[in-house]
């Protein structure tokens, strides 16, 4: 018999993403809190930019952006925000959403795999995601329910399974 595998990526649906920041901005567009605060949120190039002219206003945006992003199913791991920053006369806050796992996540996921899954697992990194062997499927499926319940950094789906 061959053996099983499945495929770890951490990938986000660009549609989906498209859809909760075009949500948040009428949003932002219809609150009365937010009438005449010049905020508004949009893509720059890949990064999501939000302007305010407070920086509790920025945050206050951002708030409903990440609110849309949860009601999409987009994991809040994948979206990397940084603080309010003054310019000028407003504050702007650049976001990011992450895709692919990084060399040293996926070295703590083969780390989890190798020290706390069954022993016939093998894990393998392949670019920005995990490939993960065995014989058996109950095996397979007990890595993800321990990958699941690990507190990663990280939004991971599970994919190719065959």
């Amino acid at each position: 018999m061959a053996d099983s595998s499945f495929d770890i990526v951490s990938k986000i649906d660009r549609q989906e993403a498209d859809n909760a920041l075009n949500q948040a901005h009428k949003e932002v567009e219809q609150r009365y809190d937010f009438k005449g605060t010049g905020a508004s949120i949009a893509w720059s190039g890949e990064s999501i930019l939000i302007t305010a002219n407070s920086e509790e206003r920025a945050k206050a945006v951002l708030d409903v952006f990440q609110s849309k992003l949860i009601k999409r199913g987009i994991s809040l791991k994948s979206l990397e925000s940084g603080d309010p920053v003054s310019s000028g006369k407003e504050y702007r806050i650049t976001s990011t959403l992450k895709e692919g796992i990084s060399q040293e996540n996926a070295k703590k996921i083969g780390k989890i795999i190798r020290d706390e899954g069954p022993k016939s697992v093998k894990s393998q990194i392949q670019g920005d995601e995990l490939r993960v062997q065995s014989k058996s499927r109950d095996d397979l499926q007990e890595v993800q329910h321990l990958l699941k319940a690990a507190d990663l950094e990280v939004d991971l789906q599970f994919i190719n399974y065959r």
